[in-house]
């Protein structure tokens, strides 16, 4: 359900607003959870900012993924009962 939210919902509206998706990996954790991760490729911090706050406005997608939520038992539910853990962190390349 999720990796269909991500490649249905969620891909195609980051790409919309400039983002770059290096790649996305699901490792089963044998203990009946899964971990799911993506890297994110932005020239900079400041433009990351900018296409998030782009993708916070725009109300397609803002309507679709309460939509989703609604079709998985709302918000708080999914929250609470599917993630265990979510991050959201910058990375830093130490190629010179």
């Amino acid at each position: 359900v999720f990796n269909d939210h991500f490649n249905n919902t969620n891909l195609p509206n980051q790409l919309k607003h400039g983002s770059r998706l290096i790649g996305r990996w699901m490792k089963d954790n044998k203990n009946g959870t899964y971990e799911v991760f993506a890297i994110w490729e932005y020239d900079s911090y400041e433009q990351y900012n900018e296409i998030e706050s782009k993708i916070r406005s725009d109300e397609r997608h803002i309507k679709r993924i309460h939509e989703w939520y609604e079709n998985h038992g709302g918000k708080e539910y999914v929250l609470q009962e599917y993630i265990v853990e979510m991050k959201n962190e910058e990375l830093v390349c130490t190629v010179k």
